[in-house]
């Protein structure tokens, strides 16, 4: 009990002025599609992708869970990829879910290709208030328990990559809409607004031998009035069948630290079916009260307007 009150209390702190509320993922280098719109089509075929975040295993009832599906391919027009993603994410007596449309225009430059993405689509936020414990009954927020409208949001990146690089920046939430909006007697009004993140990646694959690819990576994300958060993720590909790697996160907010290092695997199960998995353990105060994260992914790719390159993918 103490455990489900302690994860409604640092999650409220987010109804304020500006809200910091995007989904936790480890293994965004697998996922980096619901990060940046830009890498719509960036593996030359149709890719879907299902994600399942268990977060602070052993936290309590609240403990954040997140789940995403995704696909996207390029069209028989190479300079036009298109894609989709929709996910929900639960955190205490919160539930966010949403559905985005993902257009990307793709030029060749230099060795690589230039994609612009956009997302648009909706999302909506709501609050579970019977499981909300508030000391003050009278409480003109608590009392009115507003309801959250579906509300449009957008989302714009660039992506660049080569087969053996990428990089990208993209921002998400442009629209930083409003949510939980109450009216008070005396003509004030209070609402939560979804702050609008800033996002950077870039990742390399350095071939060592004809059987070994070693992958460094890397992912920050930037919200107003709230600390940088960096991921510097390093791995390896043994025979294009089996990848391991370790992130190391920096993870702060207005209250907590929840850095941690995060341990990663992907299995090539054939031509066409990735399986992956990653382990958070984190090194601050969070680790007497979790038995860290889990994430597992699976993603399956499927040949659509030409013929499978034989040539690896390293991203």
């Amino acid at each position: 009990m103490k455990k489900s009150l302690l994860i409604i209390g640092l999650l409220l702190v987010t109804i304020g002025a500006m809200a910091q509320r995007d989904a936790l993922y480890s293994q965004f280098m697998f996922n980096r599609l619901v990060i940046n719109p830009g890498y719509t089509g960036s593996r030359d075929m149709l890719t879907m992708t299902l994600l399942n975040r268990y977060q602070w295993v052993g936290f309590g009832d609240g403990a954040p869970q997140t789940l995403t599906f995704s696909a996207h391919t390029p069209l028989r027009n190479e300079n036009v990829a298109l894609g989709m993603y929709v996910y929900a994410d639960q955190s205490g007596p919160f539930t966010d879910v949403g559905f985005m449309g993902n257009y990307a225009y793709r030029v060749r430059l230099f060795n690589g290709i230039l994609s612009l993405g956009l997302q648009a689509g909706f999302n909506q936020v709501n609050v579970d208030w019977d499981a909300v414990q508030v000391r003050d009954q009278d409480d003109p927020v608590t009392l009115s328990r507003p309801k959250n409208k579906i509300q449009p949001d957008a989302n714009f990146g660039v992506y660049y990559y080569t087969r053996n690089y990428y990089l990208g920046v993209s921002s998400k939430q442009l629209f930083e809409s409003q949510y939980g909006k109450v009216d008070f007697e005396d003509g004030l009004t209070t609402y939560a607004t979804l702050a609008r993140h800033f996002y950077g990646i870039a990742g390399l694959a350095l071939p060592i031998t004809d059987r070994v690819v070693f992958r460094p990576g890397m992912m920050f994300k930037y919200t107003a009035n709230a600390p940088l958060n960096v991921d510097l993720n390093a791995s390896f590909l043994f025979n294009d069948v089996l990848w391991l790697g370790a992130s190391y996160r920096t993870n702060k907010n207005a209250i907590t630290s929840k850095n941690a290092i995060v341990l990663m695997v992907e299995l090539n199960l054939t031509e066409n079916w990735r399986l992956g998995y990653s382990y958070d353990s984190y090194l601050t105060e969070m680790k007497t009260h979790s038995q860290g994260s889990h994430e597992i992914m699976i993603s399956y790719d499927l040949s659509v307007f030409k013929p499978r390159l034989l040539t690896p993918r390293y991203f």
